[in-house]
């Protein structure tokens, strides 16, 4: 087996000794590791121990999904509501990898498509007024179509498309509702839209979203797992589906989603 170690510079690069003991412990154990610094580090890896918080994850999720590279999160940012293990638990982690004794949760992702771009999302695609220099504008005007049916027109600061992994994200902020992890199912999510009636939708997951821009003088920001990607103002559909990749996560198995949401959420202390 080939492992990699991904981790966010921002909290360990100074700490070059734990890095290192985690690879040593690794090939000690038979297992081939090697530091992930660009993407093409992930080639031929079948596990990737991220260390992190959920946005480091986020920025390998995709290209891991893609290789059908297993995830290990250990948790170094403020939330790790995507990582299994505190960083106390790292020999654990460990030891579950070399045992082969652990869990796979497979978390569905978004595709997005327009003209001839395409990406990949594992919490949200959001689709937002650009708030910068001469491009700022103070509210955008969008269509969804789910399955050729139109589902309203928005006037809004934009629209989220989240999975079920998303929900407790930005779109959760923005007064979407939770999807547990198994839900087949995504949530549109309009952000302060200047409606009464305009409320997340939550729909099927082998549904086609459409996002169609009403003025093709507003640019728009195309924001995938929380980076802007792209800025668009032309009169071009975004399509949304079911990625034909799903991201896989190391897990131990005896967790529950629920007691995970209060905890990181601080929803209620136990």
């Amino acid at each position: 087996m080939n492992a990699g170690i991904y981790f966010n510079k921002n909290y360990l690069s100074e700490n070059k000794a734990y890095i290192e003991r985690i690879g040593n412990s690794l090939k000690s154990n038979g297992i081939d590791c090697k530091i992930v610094s660009k993407l093409s580090d992930l080639d031929g890896l079948a596990v990737l121990f991220v260390l992190g918080g959920d946005g480091t994850i986020l920025n390998v999720a995709a290209d891991c999904a893609k290789r059908g590279i297993k995830i290990l999160g250990i948790n170094y940012g403020h939330l790790g509501f995507l990582t299994e293990f505190e960083p106390a638990k790292v020999d654990e982690a460990i030891s579950l990898v070399c045992g082969g004794n652990y869990s796979i949760e497979k978390r569905t992702m978004l595709e997005i498509s327009y003209g001839k771009s395409k990406y990949s999302a594992l919490n949200d695609l959001v689709i937002q007024r650009s708030t910068g220099g001469h491009d700022f504008s103070n509210t955008v005007g969008l269509r969804a179509a789910i399955d050729g049916v139109t589902v309203d027109n928005y006037t809004s600061d934009g629209i989220i498309v989240s999975t079920p992994t998303g929900s407790t994200a930005y779109s959760l902020s923005a007064g979407g509702s939770i999807l547990t992890p198994d839900i087949d199912a995504f949530i549109m999510t309009p952000i302060c839209a200047h409606s009464l009636h305009s409320k997340p939708v939550v729909y099927n997951g082998n549904s086609l979203l459409e996002i169609i821009p009403l003025n093709t003088k507003t640019p728009l920001n195309i924001i995938v797992d929380g980076r802007i990607v792209d800025v668009i103002n032309n009169h071009v559909a975004i399509k949304v589906k079911k990625s034909d990749h799903c991201a896989e996560f190391i897990s131990r198995g005896d967790k529950n989603f629920f007691e995970k949401l209060l905890v990181k959420l601080n929803i209620w202390s136990k």
